[in-house]
């Protein structure tokens, strides 16, 4: 008798709990027009410390429509990276703050194959601007780098990254 009033008062507590954070929020989740606002400011926002970031470094990028930014800091002459080829690059990578989190020094070369996914989806639009032995400087806010979650390891939520890379090889899959 005396769990079966227990299991009867736990279960009350738990519907009411559920009622009362209900009524906090009114009931409602935040409307589109809310999200939408939110996302420009913080797109506004990410902008304006990139921005600022160049300046304070004194480089020379361009913005892509997809809001890469971009420079091709030297230029190489071998094959132009394209979807379905294989991409192999030395990189560095680091947080706007100046804190290192992968390179190829510790890690090694990158090897992937461009439009399969599996790097920053930044990282797949500027190597398509590149050519073997291209060395260029890629800043990635958070939708083209590791989004809202980060990476779980060195780079955090809502991270902006900046890559350098330096385009080794541009090669067939086999």
């Amino acid at each position: 008798m005396t769990r079966k009033i227990l299991f009867i008062f736990t279960i009350l507590a738990v519907l009411i709990s559920c009622k009362s954070r209900e009524t906090e929020n009114n009931g409602k989740q935040p409307d589109q027009e809310t999200l939408m606002k939110i996302n420009k400011y913080l797109v506004k926002k990410d902008a304006d410390a990139i921005k600022g970031y160049i300046q304070r470094h004194g480089w020379n990028m361009q913005e892509s429509k997809a809001g890469l930014w971009y420079e091709i800091i030297s230029n190489g002459n071998g094959n132009k990276a394209e979807t379905g080829k294989k991409a192999t690059l030395e990189y560095k990578v680091w947080l706007l703050n100046g804190t290192p989190c992968y390179s190829s020094d510790s890690l090694g070369n990158k090897t992937f194959t461009i439009g399969k996914g599996g790097v920053e989806p930044g990282l797949e639009l500027g190597i398509l601007m590149l050519r073997e032995g291209d060395r260029a400087r890629f800043i990635m806010p958070p939708h083209l780098a590791h989004g809202l979650v980060g990476d779980g390891d060195k780079i955090p939520a809502r991270a902006t990254i900046v890559y350098e890379v330096h385009l080794l090889k541009i090669s067939d899959l086999q």
